[in-house]
């Protein structure tokens, strides 16, 4: 053969591959769908883990907890804890491990379509939305700005096209609303009109619950349907660090309790600020405190779905700046998720919120090293996964674009290698060597395009020349460019009009109905 007649053939098997790739991503099968199974990655060994628990277990038992409110107290006290000469409450280790042993060990976390129905617990891995972002990268000027409520409103209709977020918690808060029960009910009615995925918010005060279920119930159309099919959980933090309840989140932890509302209960202490700058300590603090919250939702409803949100984060020490991205923080909550599967609960985490600013180079190593370390230790609920910016202060429409599609490289990874006689391809090699020497052709190769392989569709894998000829575009630009498709065209309509109707006539709802629809042709 010719150098010319072998170039051709490179050539023509190039071609090949690369139609097979663009058929194979066209194709049905979903090589890397979320729910794959983690805990390879441990940070911790099984030694590591006791010691740490055995800690937590001694934290909890000999210094307690302060801003005990009363009610939570007495009900304590009555369970068998006890008050130490400095009155703070102490949970005994004996009473804090029959509190886990009865404590829910997995859940349905429930969409609003039946398809998004998540299992919370076990080995599984989800991805999805957190944050309290009170800035959003705008799309036009690429500079941030205060989040509005029709920025809430446009998130969520943008994660509901967005396979790998499997739930949408508020990622930003609407600063343009200042009563804070508008704010509440205002924030639930956006993700009731954007997504049928499961959802989750916050609630300032605890008589804001009860307004937010009705609202839920007008829509699923009767009064008691939500706690049927309960798709929003409240994110709470009851335990202050150190070691303190809050009052008012503790309010808000029973009336969610009492009207049916999942739980994630979230401890967000600070490296060297409010817990230890020690990994260790900062891990046996952090341990103690989510299972004081574990304790407050079981005291009242033992085996109330709760998930153990035991988020470590981390502070650059030099200037006390919060740092969302980073080898600490992925390591730190890769070790938090394997204290909860240790414990045997549905554990949440906290992981690729990135410090960056822009959609660029340090935003995608930052994310995904933090969203990989907690898919691989086996966080069931890794929180703040998509979208998050600016160490937390911002949320960008381009970033969740490109996560999604990060993600589907995590889950692939989780995934791993399939071993069995099939793939072992024993028969395929034998007739590649005794053939043409390659396994363009072969039935094995054909099968694997679409089972084994993730073909991105924002990342580029053009050589040079084409990358040059098509624009030379960057990936945040092919990111905005989808986002923008996405919001130009993608307008749910998930609320019955007359239940809308109901709910507007009950509640202040601030959305316009003609900014939830899509704009008509020019000049009508």
């Amino acid at each position: 053969m010719t150098s010319e007649e072998s170039r051709l053939g490179r050539r023509g098997r190039g071609r090949a591959a690369r139609i097979a790739a663009r058929q194979a991503a066209e194709a049905a099968v979903d090589p890397c769908p979320p729910g794959q199974p983690g805990g390879a990655y441990r940070p911790l060994t099984e030694s590591d883990l006791r010691t740490i628990c055995d800690e937590a277990f001694r934290v909890l038992e000999e210094i307690g907890m302060a801003e005990v409110p009363t009610i939570v107290e007495e009900k304590a006290l009555a369970r068998g804890a006890h008050l130490n000469a400095e009155q703070r409450l102490c949970y005994p280790r004996a009473m804090v491990e029959d509190i886990v042993g009865g404590a829910a060990k997995g859940f349905t976390y429930h969409g609003r379509d039946h398809r998004h129905d998540i299992e919370v617990g076990g080995d599984r891995v989800y991805f999805g939305t957190g944050g309290a972002a009170v800035q959003t990268l705008d799309r036009t000027t690429g500079l941030y700005r205060p989040s509005t409520l029709a920025d809430l409103y446009d998130f969520t209709r943008l994660i509901d096209t967005l396979a790998n977020v499997s739930w949408f918690t508020r990622c930003c808060v609407a600063t343009d609303v200042e009563d804070t029960l508008d704010l509440d009910i205002n924030t639930a009615y956006a993700l009731l009109a954007g997504t049928t995925k499961p959802v989750g918010t916050s609630f300032t005060l605890p008589e804001h619950v009860a307004p937010v279920i009705e609202m839920f119930d007008l829509a699923l159309g009767g009064a008691g349907r939500f706690r049927e099919r309960p798709f929003c959980k409240a994110h709470i933090s009851p335990v202050i660090s150190p070691l303190r309840y809050g009052e008012d989140a503790v309010g808000v932890t029973l009336e969610c309790i009492r009207l049916g509302v999942p739980i994630n209960a979230i401890v967000a202490a600070m490296s060297g600020a409010t817990a230890p700058a020690t990994p260790a300590g900062f891990l046996v603090q952090s341990t103690a405190e989510t299972l004081a919250a574990l304790a407050l939702v079981n005291l009242f409803a033992p085996g109330f779905p709760m998930i153990f949100s035991n988020w470590p984060l981390v502070i650059d020490l030099r200037s006390g700046a919060f740092c969302g991205g980073g080898g600490e923080i992925s390591m730190m909550n890769a070790a938090a998720a394997q204290i909860g599967r240790h414990l045997g609960l549905p554990s949440g985490v906290a992981a690729s919120m990135s410090d960056a600013k822009a959609v660029d180079a340090q935003m995608g190593m930052e994310k995904g090293l933090a969203a990989l370390a907690a898919g691989l230790a086996g966080a069931n609920m890794v929180y703040e996964s998509s979208g998050m910016m600016a160490s937390l202060l911002g949320a960008s429409f381009e970033a969740f674009v490109a996560d999604d599609e990060m993600l589907s490289h995590v889950y692939r990874m989780l995934r791993g290698v399939e071993v069995d006689r099939d793939s072992l391809g024993f028969e395929t090699i034998r007739e590649a060597v005794s053939g043409d020497g390659h396994f363009l052709g072969a039935a094995q190769t054909m099968a694997a395009m679409q089972r084994d392989y993730f073909y991105p569709s924002l990342a580029d894998r053009d050589e040079p020349r084409t990358w040059a000829e098509a624009g030379a575009s960057d990936l945040q630009t092919r990111a905005k460019a989808r986002a923008d498709r996405i919001l130009a065209g993608h307008f749910p309509s998930y609320v019955d009009p007359a239940a809308d109707r109901a709910i507007r006539e009950r509640f202040k709802i601030l959305l316009p109905q003609e900014r939830m629809q899509a704009p008509g042709p020019q000049g009508s």
